[in-house]
Order: C-alpha cells, then sequence, then structure tokens
C-alpha cells in the first residue's frame, strides 16, 4: 500500500481529531436519517459496503466507487417503510462516467412521517373540545446529495460528496444545513481498502421555529420545553472497511466486508464505547453465482443489554438479502432493522438499479 493512500487517510482523520469533543450540548444522532443507509444489497450485509461499493449507490458509501459504473447512466431507486409502515425512506439516484478517471452521481434521500395529528388547537378559548379542530402534518428530513470521484492512479482513488440537508416539522419548524464528505480507496489486487468520512468539518443545521400564541400556551401548560432558533450540530464520522472477493469456482465467488465506524459524539451503545471515540463494528458477505444471482447476509448493531438480573449481555443483528441481475437490471431485496438489536422490528426493502445503454469504458 503505497504513501500516497496513507496520506490521504491522514488527510480524512486529521478533522476527527481537530473537532471532536465530548460536548453536552451536542445532540447524539444529528441527521440521523443519513445513517440509516441506501440499496438492499448494502442492507442486506448489515451496510457493510464501504470499500466494496462499485455502483451509483456509491454516492452514498463511497463515492470512489463511482468509478465502477460502466454505462452512459445509471440509475437507483429504493423504498421502505419502518414502525408498521409509520415512516417512510425513500432514495432515489443517477450516476455517470464522466471518462476513464472520473465520475459523479446526484442523490435523493427523504425520511418522514406523513399525517401527524395536531391537538394543539384541540380545545377552544371556552374549555370545549372540538375535534374539528384537529390538523395534521408532516415530518420530513431531505437531503441532496452531490457527489463526484476521481483516480489517481492504477490502484489509488479519491472522491467527495456535498449534501444539503432541509429538516421540516410542518409549519412549526425547519432547517437547513449543509455538509461535506470526503473518501479514498485502495486496490490491491483482490483486496479493496477505503476510508469515508462523514461530516468532516461537521455539518450545521440552522433551525427556525413558528409557533403561535395558542401552541406556546399548550407547550406551558403542559410543561413542554418552548424551542428556540439556533444550530444542531452533526460530528464527523468515520467508516473504515476492507473486503476481498474470494474465487470459489469458475462461476461462484464470494465477497467478505469488514466495516469500523468510528463517531465522535462521546459514548455510544456499541461493540466500543469511548469518550469521545466510540467504534461499530459490522460484517456483510455476498456469494455471488455466474454473477446473475446474489445471496447476501451480515451481521451488526452490536449493543449492550442489562438484564434484569444485572447481567449484561452483547447483543448483535443479522441481516439478510438476495439480488437478481437480468439484463443490466438489479433487483434487490433484504430483511432489515434500523431499530434496537432486541427487539427485531425487521422491515421489507427492495431497491432496483438499471443502466442505460450499457457499455464498457476504457
Amino acid at each position: 500500500m503505497n504513501k500516497g493512500f496513507l496520506t490521504l487517510v491522514a488527510t480524512i482523520l486529521l478533522p476527527f481529531f481537530l473537532i471532536a469533543q465530548d460536548d453536552d450540548n451536542t445532540p447524539k444522532y444529528s441527521n440521523e436519517f443519513l445513517n440509516i443507509g441506501v440499496g438492499a444489497r448494502a442492507l442486506g450485509m448489515s451496510n457493510s459496503i464501504v470499500a466494496s461499493s462499485h455502483d451509483v449507490t456509491a454516492g452514498y458509501w463511497n463515492p470512489t466507487g463511482l468509478l465502477g459504473i460502466e454505462s452512459d447512466l445509471q440509475f437507483s431507486l429504493m423504498h421502505s417503510e419502518y414502525f408498521a409502515g409509520i415512516a417512510k425512506y425513500d432514495y432515489g439516484a443517477i450516476g455517470k462516467r464522466l471518462d476513464s478517471v472520473s465520475a459523479f452521481s446526484f442523490s435523493v434521500i427523504r425520511f418522514g412521517v406523513d399525517d401527524i395529528p395536531n391537538t394543539t388547537e384541540l380545545i377552544d378559548a371556552q374549555g370545549n373540545i372540538d375535534y374539528n379542530r384537529i390538523s395534521y402534518f408532516t415530518a420530513a428530513d431531505l437531503a441532496l446529495v452531490f457527489s463526484y470521484a476521481r483516480k489517481l492512479g492504477p490502484n489509488l482513488s479519491i472522491g467527495g460528496s456535498a449534501k444539503v440537508v432541509n429538516r421540516k416539522v410542518g409549519d412549526f419548524a425547519k432547517s437547513w444545513g449543509f455538509g461535506l464528505d470526503f473518501a479514498a480507496s485502495y486496490q490491491l489486487d483482490k483486496w479493496r481498502f477505503a476510508a469515508m468520512g462523514r461530516d468532516i468539518t461537521s455539518t450545521f443545521n440552522a433551525w427556525s421555529y413558528t409557533l403561535s400564541e395558542r401552541t406556546i400556551e399548550v407547550f406551558t401548560q403542559t410543561g413542554n420545553e418552548i424551542p428556540q432558533n439556533g444550530l444542531e450540530i452533526t460530528l464527523p464520522r468515520l467508516i473504515i472497511g476492507t473486503g476481498r472477493l474470494w474465487d470459489i469456482s469458475e462461476s461462484v465467488n464470494l465477497l467478505t466486508e469488514l466495516n469500523l465506524d468510528l463517531t465522535t459524539d462521546g459514548k455510544r451503545n456499541v461493540l466500543i464505547v469511548g469518550n469521545p471515540f466510540s467504534i461499530d463494528p459490522h460484517f456483510g458477505m455476498e456469494l455471488g453465482i455466474k454473477n446473475i444471482v446474489f445471496v447476501r447476509g451480515g451481521i451488526g448493531n452490536a449493543q449492550r443489554i442489562t438484564q434484569i438480573n444485572g447481567k449484561e449481555i452483547i447483543t448483535v443483528q443479522p441481516n439478510v438479502g438476495i439480488g437478481v441481475r437480468i439484463k443490466g437490471i438489479d433487483i434487490d431485496y433484504a430483511l432489515t432493522d434500523i431499530g434496537d438489536a432486541s427487539v427485531a422490528l425487521y422491515s421489507n426493502v427492495f431497491s432496483l438499479r438499471f443502466n442505460l445503454n450499457p457499455q464498457k469504458n476504457d
């Protein structure tokens, strides 16, 4: 592995040590909808795909993987629902190879809950309950992600993303944010090493609130805190991955990958807990048959659970998936969960990826 890749990894790591801090005022899980993951292929492998992503979804996972696109344009779509269909997660992306050494993509991610009852006006000025005064609103998070990748040599590639984040809670609150990601990857024979730095300069969401006098009165009477305009900060996150493709026979191969998610916002309920750094490992594999059928599995989301008897155990979340590739069209399915591993509220996730005018790039 050459010094160039190590220098790039050091460049990615530097902001994490400069910015990371144990600040009680900095919320954990800020912009957390951007950490759910995209594509049923990745979700079936427990999101262990930072080093092995090689299509349009790499604009999310690791932009250097966009260099694996081999068509004029490549598209990807995904829809999933969580919490018994209450929350809906949608993703769409378009990617293109610009030339033999560069590629770009544009992605849209939305996570929202619709038709939430607003009962702040339920009781009128005379103290009467009037159900006709109930209105409904939507709470939704939206991200626009622009990604670019460039090959610097036969084995080394770099990439990055700029993302615009809009979060809205009905007419009550909204925010705008901007963030940067940076990535590097290195190919060594059948091994691939990658580092993905998300929110490397921290992402700042500027929140503003518009509350009616009645809403403020209800908040006060019910003992709720009245929100104030301000900034919500998303601290950096580093994902390191290594993957390898193993040839079992002429028509069967096995892809394995191990990822380590390093967060900088203090202690989290993960396998390796620290302050301010915590590390969440996860592992995935994909069995490919004739490059047509793919069977996937992974484990992740390791958490420490204290039982009633006071004994602490470690739980993990298994994920599974399957995919089919037919004439440049990939249809993927995953059975996965984004919640507590001990609850196991699994969701069915489907995604589609297809190429327009497939052609081999020089």
